[in-house]
């Protein structure tokens, strides 16, 4: 599995149910059912992806995480997991919420657009940057709401989120060693991992009425 993936699996404890979105061809999925016995399921917008992934007999359903969450009941997983998918959804601040809704613990991980590769190479060049994690040219990635690692501590306090864990990680799995300095893991940190809960006393938002 991809390395934040592999994280990830390493935050879920044993038997819990897992919602993952954008779950591509399944693997953290799989894993999650074999290693953990977890109830672990999936929505993947990309219909091969998820054709792929119900193939292998994995609780896969296509469908789009800007539109079908707000159909789940309140608390329905334990974890939900975004993986490597925040920066490509049109409404991500309401996508969390609703992660945060449905699930008692949001698991994301984006690629982290203050790194200082990134900063270099869009001063230095004057065109869009990429890494090992932003390796599509411009016209080709599905992101459109890139963000830091900073920019993502902000949202969680506007809106009430509580950070359990977080990492700064690059794509050989070394961890950047700023725990405590938040502004040296934007400058250096590849990726980033969060692992939230809603904090105390701040209900789950109710989901619409489903239409007709």
């Amino acid at each position: 599995m991809r390395l934040d993936l592999r994280l990830i699996a390493g935050m879920i404890p044993h038997g819990a149910r897992v919602l993952d979105i954008g779950c591509g061809d399944g693997a953290l999925l799989d894993h999650l059912t074999r290693e953990k016995g977890a109830d672990a399921r999936g929505i993947e917008i990309d219909m091969e992806e998820a054709t792929r992934a119900v193939a292998q007999g994995l609780a896969v359903i296509h469908g789009d995480a800007d539109q079908d969450l707000a159909f789940y009941p309140d608390d329905a997983f334990d974890y939900v997991v975004l993986s490597r998918t925040l920066q490509a959804v049109e409404h991500p601040r309401e996508v969390l919420a609703q992660m945060l809704r449905i699930g008692r613990h949001a698991i994301v991980s984006f690629p982290n657009f203050g790194h200082w590769q990134m900063r270099w190479r869009l001063l230095v060049t004057g065109r869009m940057p990429d890494t090992e994690t932003w390796n599509r040219p411009w016209y080709e990635t599905p992101n459109i709401h890139p963000c830091t690692i900073q920019d993502f501590f902000d949202l969680c306090a506007k809106d009430g989120y509580e950070v359990e864990q977080w990492l700064a990680v690059d794509e050989r799995g070394l961890r950047s060693p700023w725990r405590r300095f938040v502004s040296l893991a934007n400058l250096f940190g590849e990726q980033a991992l969060f692992l939230l809960r809603r904090a105390d006393g701040i209900p789950p938002r109710a989901a619409p009425a489903t239409p007709g």
